[in-house]
């Protein structure tokens, strides 16, 4: 019986794999190697699992409900990690239907499935961006979660709310996680962290919106995935998780660690604020340190020098 990840290729998802196969677990990865940011790099990132007995890839669009029916058909599915998304607040702005597309009618797909097949476990992959404008700090699970300010923000809300109905309607076993700021080796090109250290070290001018103060709940990729298959171990009926490392960081602070750890300075370019973004994201992780055992080990210094150290053997091609 197999793990399906979907979205299995990009970030989290091929570290989720990673950690899978290496505790001898059948997985199944579904990705459909879209251009959000260059495939090769997400091919990349499977290449290591593609000689591995337990590994099976299928490439599927998660919209494609026939393609998504052949899989369950073929496979047999004990539970889902539902990573698979259109990611970013930004784009999300100008391309609203196809984050609905992907992040809703996707994930509606997937339940479908699931609800058919009788799949045991159901695990939505969330965003902190689903609080919104929140003005409860720490970030808790039963906060209101109804003032997301991007599309993007709205869809995996909207998700969310889709995986009650079917726990509710058809009483499938669901785990929703709020993922934190994830960073770390093979992270999207496009995210802060990854995308500030290449510019401090090609010399490129870093876009600095608002004044640095904003604030962040960064999470090591390591920690996010411990996350994941602790509640691949645990048998919950419906739960929130927040998953986060439990501390903000001010983006000036983050630069810096960056600077120091390239032993490069950054240029900075001051630009106006953005529409969708957040001032701050800080996450309450009480709830899954109890049930959980949820325990992030990685703070943000000794996660940057892990990723630059990562970034310098990667190579340019792969980062790409």
């Amino acid at each position: 019986m197999a793990t399906l990840v979907t979205g299995g290729a990009g970030f989290i998802g091929s570290h989720l794999i990673e950690r899978l196969l290496k505790e001898r677990e059948k997985v199944v990865c579904i990705d459909d190697f879209n251009d959000y940011y260059n495939p090769r790099i997400k091919r990349a990132n499977i290449q290591p699992f593609l000689k591995e007995k337990n590994f099976r890839l299928y490439e599927a669009d998660i919209r494609d409900s026939k393609a998504l029916s052949e899989v369950f058909e073929t496979e047999d599915v004990q539970s889902v990690v539902h990573l698979a998304a259109r990611a970013g607040i930004r784009d999300s702005l100008t391309a609203a239907h196809l984050y609905a597309q992907v992040n809703i009618c996707g994930t509606l797909n997937l339940l479908e499935e699931v609800k058919k097949k009788g799949v045991r476990k159901f695990i939505f992959g969330s965003s902190s961006s689903v609080y919104g404008l929140s003005s409860r700090i720490p970030f808790r699970e039963d906060d209101p979660a109804d003032t997301p300010i991007s599309p993007y923000a709205a869809t995996k809300r909207a998700g969310e709310l889709l995986c009650y109905s079917y726990h509710q309607l058809y009483h499938i076993p669901i785990t929703i996680l709020r993922f934190f700021t994830v960073y770390g080796p093979r992270g999207r090109p496009e995210m802060a962290i990854y995308k500030f250290a290449r510019l401090i070290d090609e010399g490129g001018e870093i876009p600095l919106y608002g004044d640095g103060t904003s604030q962040r709940d960064y999470t090591y990729i390591s920690d996010s995935v411990q996350g994941i298959t602790s509640a691949l171990q645990e048998n919950f009926s419906f739960e929130i998780f927040n998953l986060g490392g439990g501390k903000t960081v001010e983006l000036k602070q983050m630069i810096s660690l960056l600077e120091k750890s390239l032993k490069k300075k950054a240029k900075i370019k001051y630009c106006p604020e953005q529409p969708g973004d957040v001032y701050l994201t800080s996450a309450d992780i009480s709830k899954a340190r109890k049930l959980l055992k949820y325990s992030p080990r990685v703070p943000l210094k000794e996660g940057i020098e892990r990723f630059i150290q990562w970034y310098h053997l990667s190579g340019q091609e792969e980062r790409e």
